[in-house]
């Protein structure tokens, strides 16, 4: 995609926005709320499905911010930052990254941070509260969530990084995402409609997540990420 402009306010703030999710209904729901350029001055100019489409449009546009989600096929938002690595330190008009996602474990916060992005906010934000977060993690800012922002202080304060957990690491990212929302109680229904998915592919995740973890049902899967402090 292209840049069709710069949009401003009439104080001349503007922030050209690239949008990185897997749900385009999500994508339209947020380019609608935030993309009403002289109301928000935020103006959208691309958007992304997975990590190869975020990459190339953020490489061609190169956007002032980048709304990314963690959980996105072909590598996740910790890929997406990995490969944009250069655009995050140029010394002119770096691209900054703010993660937007369903998620709020820590492990994906940390994760995210890690890798270079200024802030991290769920979708429960609001319109007005997205478009500010825009604006200040364009003018270089940290901006989270308030409960997120203890995790980054806890993983901070230690220089320790944080242990490997190969068992967790068998599981893919959506694998993780279903895994979390079944611990925290959800129905199948449920996990669909939040994920956006079908109640078939919610039970081949979670048939999936049990083999891997050789668990027998979802009340040892709720132990199993209890103990790792993943709901």
């Amino acid at each position: 995609m292209n840049a069709i402009g710069t949009g401003e306010l009439p104080g001349g703030r503007g922030a050209r926005v690239v949008l990185v999710d897997d749900h385009r209904m999500f994508r339209a729901g947020v380019r609608a709320e935030i993309g009403r350029t002289e109301e928000t001055g935020v103006e959208v100019v691309g958007e992304a499905g997975d990590a190869d489409q975020a990459v190339s449009v953020i490489k061609s546009v190169r956007p002032d911010v980048v709304l990314l989600d963690v959980h996105l096929p072909g590598g996740g938002g910790v890929e997406v930052l990995r490969r944009c690595a250069e655009l995050l330190s140029a010394p002119e008009r770096p691209v900054r990254f703010l993660a937007l996602s369903v998620s709020d474990a820590a492990e994906d916060v940390i994760g995210v941070i890690r890798g270079g992005a200024r802030g991290y906010v769920t979708k429960t934000i609001t319109g007005a509260d997205l478009v500010d977060a825009i604006f200040r993690v364009a003018d270089g800012d940290a901006v989270f969530s308030p409960r997120l922002a203890g995790f980054v202080l806890d993983a901070f304060a230690s220089s320790e990084a944080a242990p490997v957990d190969e068992d967790l690491d068998r599981l893919t990212q959506r694998e993780r995402e279903v895994l979390r929302l079944i611990a925290r109680g959800y129905a199948y229904k449920e996990v669909g409609k939040e994920l956006f998915i079908s109640v078939k592919t919610v039970e081949s995740h979670v048939s999936a997540v049990l083999r891997k973890l050789q668990l027998s049902n979802r009340h040892e899967l709720t132990r199993w990420a209890t103990a790792r402090r993943l709901v």
